[in-house]
């Protein structure tokens, strides 16, 4: 029988109800996953901000944070580290100004919720998903602030920070539509 023929079948059958052994059918491996194992593992950060963790940070906080655990990589005061992929994280002329523009936060990001996103789950790169939310919440408060996107005294939560408007929200453009 031809795939298309026993494609046409499970189909047929399924659409009237019959039984099909062969779905029923199962290996029995491995365990059912408990939702608190996978409540672990979700930590996608959406740009209307949810899903952000309970938590907050001030830019001072995070300026102490940034010392201990991020200027190796990115340089003092974001303006960039020697580390390949690190580069600066404040400033940057518009994008406008044509392809090879540096891509910073402050010209290219679109939401700073993809800045909670981003570090929460791959920062600092010797030990992703180490930094606890209030952490994060602190670092992605003081970038805002050395790129001046918020006041050097602003809090940031998970109410704050979906509120804080990019520079470049009204002209990202996705790099890989078709990946969506």
């Amino acid at each position: 029988m031809s795939t298309r023929n026993r494609v046409a079948a499970i189909g047929l059958a399924l659409a009237l109800g019959v039984a099909v052994p062969a779905l029923a059918d199962s290996p029995n491996l491995g365990k059912p996953i408990p939702e608190s194992d996978v409540k672990n593992w979700d930590i996608s950060v959406l740009p209307d901000g949810s899903n952000l963790p309970a938590g907050k940070g001030t830019p001072a906080q995070g300026a102490a944070i940034y010392a201990d655990k991020c200027v190796t990589c990115h340089g003092e005061g974001g303006k960039g580290g020697t580390s390949p992929g690190a580069g600066p994280l404040i400033g940057g002329q518009p994008l406008t100004d044509g392809i090879d523009t540096p891509k910073t936060i402050a010209n290219y990001y679109a939401y700073p919720t993809t800045i909670f996103d981003w570090i929460k789950r791959a920062m600092p790169y010797t030990s992703p998903r180490s930094l606890s939310d209030d952490e994060v919440y602190a670092l992605v408060a003081y970038i805002l602030a050395l790129n001046k996107l918020i006041g050097e005294n602003d809090t940031m939560d998970a109410k704050s920070l979906p509120q804080v408007k990019m520079p470049n929200r009204d002209n990202f453009i996705m790099p890989y539509p078709d990946r969506i």
